[in-house]
């Protein structure tokens, strides 16, 4: 019992859990899934609030439940033990050494060419600074540099997609370097609806290659 507690721990410090405003979803034994938002994350407990109507749940509904989010790897799902914060409030839930269950690889998203400003904080938000995307995805983006952020170093962003309109905002985490030195970002915190955002500018880009390769041919 005690190894196995043990080991629960380990995994939990292990896996980089959401943080607070991250969009996760609650997943059910029977499937269903629920939007949800992160209140609150103190060391090994996780206080998240259902963002739809929900009855308050039993306990073997409550044993059942699963917790995902998107994260650098695919999309991660946890295990913990989850509870009712509040009888009067059973949208508000709370998990107890949340651990890795499996981690999904999901689908590359589509990659294209675009060079867009982006403003980057590093060094906990003390370091500003411009650059421009090399390609985007709906997972990340090739920034052209700086040169100085490392591999492993968390980053905040503001990526402009499109003149005038509001910046995509969120957080990121450098994966790798290209042989030209330029630094690859997975998203680790990007809200839905920026996401949405980025995927619909990707597909009309895609569409307008398409229109033009099409008069080209004609």
């Amino acid at each position: 019992m005690k190894l196995g507690r043990k080991k629960e721990e380990t995994a939990a410090k292990a896996v980089k859990l959401p943080d607070r405003f991250d969009t996760v979803t609650v997943t059910t034994a029977k499937g269903e899934k629920f939007p949800a938002r992160v209140l609150e994350r103190v060391q090994d407990r996780l206080r998240i609030a259902i963002l739809v109507p929900l009855k308050s749940p039993s306990a073997s509904e409550l044993k059942g439940m699963v917790l995902e989010y998107p994260g650098a790897r695919g999309r991660t799902r946890l295990r913990g033990a989850f509870s009712i914060d509040d009888p009067s409030e059973p949208d508000v839930l709370c998990v107890e050494g949340p651990h890795e269950v499996e981690v999904l690889q999901e689908r590359e998203y589509v990659r294209i060419k675009s060079a867009r400003p982006v403003l980057v904080y590093a060094g906990g938000d003390r370091l500003q600074m411009r650059s421009y995307t090399v390609d985007l995805s709906g997972g990340g983006f090739l920034l052209a540099g700086p040169d100085t952020l490392k591999v492993g170093e968390e980053v905040k962003f503001q990526l402009t997609i499109e003149p005038g309109s509001a910046p995509l905002a969120g957080k990121g985490k450098i994966v790798r370097t290209d042989q030209k030195g330029r630094r690859a970002v997975a998203f680790d915190g990007i809200s839905d609806f920026d996401r949405r955002r980025l995927v619909r500018f990707i597909f009309e880009c895609q569409r307008t290659e398409r229109r033009r390769g099409l008069m080209d041919e004609g």
